[in-house]
């Protein structure tokens, strides 16, 4: 039977209707038009190809020809992809219909295992490989046989090799065996073909097989034999790096054996995804490994947030004065890196575990870390209250509500008016505004959080606005256009940075909590000090006090009392206005405004 009879396939096969995609140099896919895709022979050749024909005006859109090396990739239901050496470049078929895209990818793997088995010369492999029923003894004068097993055969012989290595229960053992004997011999070439056994393994994709050679008996050396890269200039040493250099910090002693195995299993799969073989893998296998980690992960803090001993003493070891402050900001960092990983659980146990640190003293801990010297420490506390409130933002508030003692709220706006450095005060209003947003606040919680900071913390970002200028300036602030057009020569030492966030987010207060503005704004005559801003150099800082004023001018003014009372006069407005423009630093359109 000749090969068109084997593939049964000719020009009378079923058109599947594709979009295909080409990816440019920007790493962008670029549409190449609309067709449909057959699997026939070229022409004037015994070789076989994918035809995608334009649905318009039926020119050839693709012309591909299948290559028994080629590796074609199913991603999801319904897109094919590949990279093809005539083209450079990578490209995909995105198919209307999943069974269009499973009849054509069923041809290719069709094709591809007919070809290999017309290609091969070599009688005992074309048996084994037809038939799959054994695997060749693993030995140091078969490994190119393996070699061409595991490497030449196509996708759906692939199907019938992973049992056969699952099977065997041997075969890994022996062919490690063979590595540790060929490493002490200076083997190059044995050791260049287990390196490429074990990588076309890998790429077999399978996670049984992942199961298997990542265990904690072969991963160290399936590792090692992953060293002998025959491209790579040099051995690379990931086994010396793993086992000197990588250290496991275990700040409270995990007892079960299953999940620190767990643990060291993610660190090395994730290395071996991103640092042994980062350029070899294609996006499947890497979705596979990744799945992998996220699934050990869930298994890690599931079990570890179920083992109330395991919670008690971490709390215990952070409450305690007995505890040294180095193990305190590991413990810390923990405690971060635990919340971090609960994302992989599902939300319902996200809940439960966040509920119950709550109720363990997490807020606590972090108000402690937030008054740290240690900068890496209040940014790992900032991003631990980020989670929650991602998580659910009402387990913050209610714990605000009923603390007793230092204010964790009061710390949240120290944080955002202090230079950390680095921008860290974009955290902690990230964390005010999502605390403070309206619409994720219930009746009494939403009256009891705002008003706390309405009363004890709102005006200390207005101090620190009033002492951005020297103190003649505030003094004349009473007098609203004493000031306006004068200039303050003495300047507070605020990072402008952070004056133009204060800015912004009074703007956020200002338009979510108008029934809390009438009398904080007038009262404390916000309005004038924030105008202060209008005599600091930097032109952005400007910029915010004009955004600040249309702010309020654009919502109507009777937001801010019942008789449409305006807190400017309107020669303020346009001495203001006209001051601002006199700068050259905003647009016209900017601060044209509709007073009504």
């Amino acid at each position: 039977m000749d090969t068109q009879q084997k593939l049964q396939v000719n020009s009378n096969s079923m058109q599947e209707r594709v979009k295909v995609y080409r990816l440019n140099d920007n790493g962008n896919w670029d549409d190449q038009g609309t067709g449909h895709v057959t699997v026939d022979h070229l022409e004037r050749t015994e070789e076989f190809g994918l035809y995608v024909i334009d649905e318009e005006d039926n020119e050839t859109l693709l012309l591909h020809r299948i290559l028994p090396d080629d590796i074609y990739r199913k991603q999801g239901d319904t897109i094919i992809s590949w990279r093809d050496p005539e083209y450079s470049t990578e490209l995909a078929l995105s198919f209307q219909e999943t069974t269009g895209c499973s009849y054509i990818w069923d041809h290719i793997c069709n094709v591809q295992r007919t070809l290999q088995f017309t290609t091969l010369n070599n009688e005992t492999f074309h048996s084994m490989n037809s038939e799959l029923r054994e695997l060749p003894a693993v030995e140091l004068s078969t490994l190119p046989l393996i070699l061409k097993t595991v490497t030449e055969s196509g996708i759906g012989d692939h199907m019938r090799l992973t049992p056969l290595l699952l099977n065997d229960q041997d075969f890994f053992q022996k062919l490690m065996e063979l590595f540790r004997i060929c490493e002490d011999l200076k083997n190059i070439d044995g050791l260049h073909m287990i390196f490429k056994i074990v990588r076309g393994i890998i790429l077999f994709n399978s996670t049984q097989i992942f199961e298997k050679i990542f265990g904690d008996e072969l991963v160290m050396e399936i590792i090692g034999a992953l060293e002998y890269d025959p491209e790579a200039p040099h051995i690379q040493h990931h086994r010396n790096f793993l086992k000197e250099r990588v250290v496991f910090k275990e700040v409270i002693p995990i007892k079960d054996p299953l999940v620190l195995s767990k643990i060291h299993q993610t660190y090395r799969v994730g290395y071996l995804k991103d640092v042994v073989l980062a350029r070899l893998l294609d996006e499947a296998t890497v979705a596979n490994l990744n799945s992998i980690i996220h699934a050990n992960n869930a298994f890690v803090v599931s079990l570890l947030k179920d083992d109330s001993t395991f919670i008690q003493e971490l709390f215990v070891r952070l409450k305690s004065s007995s505890t040294s402050a180095e193990s305190k900001k590991n413990l810390v960092y923990f405690l971060h890196e635990f919340c971090c990983l609960s994302k992989n659980l599902q939300m319902v146990e996200q809940h439960r575990l966040f509920r119950d640190l709550m109720n363990g003293g997490i807020f606590e801990i972090i108000a402690e870390a937030l008054q740290n010297q240690d900068k890496k420490l209040v940014l790992t506390g900032t991003d631990i209250l980020i989670l929650f409130m991602n998580q659910d933002p009402n387990l913050l508030r209610s714990y605000i509500v009923w603390q007793e003692g230092v204010s964790l709220l009061g710390l949240l706006v120290k944080g955002m008016i202090t230079d950390f450095g680095e921008d860290m005060h974009c955290q902690f209003l990230e964390i005010l505004r999502s605390m403070l947003d309206p619409c994720t606040l219930s009746g009494a919680q939403r009256d009891n959080i705002i008003e706390i900071f309405y009363e004890k913390h709102l005006g200390q970002l207005i101090d620190v606005i009033a002492a951005s200028c020297s103190a003649k300036c505030v003094d004349q602030s009473s007098e609203r256009s004493s000031y306006i057009g004068g200039k303050c020569e003495k300047q507070n030492s605020v990072k402008p940075e952070i004056l133009s966030s204060i800015c912004d987010f009074l703007c956020f207060c200002f338009l979510h909590h108008p029934y809390k503005i009438k009398c904080n704004f007038l009262l404390n005559n916000v309005i004038d000090k924030v105008l202060l801003l209008t005599q600091r150099r930097e032109k952005y800082l400007v910029v915010a006090a004009v955004r600040f004023v249309r702010t309020i001018l654009s919502r109507h003014v009777s937001h801010l009392n019942g008789k449409n009372y305006c807190p400017f006069s309107i020669w303020e407005i346009v001495f203001v206005f006209s001051f601002v423009i006199s700068l050259k630093c905003i647009p016209t359109s900017f601060i044209c405004l509709s007073v009504v």
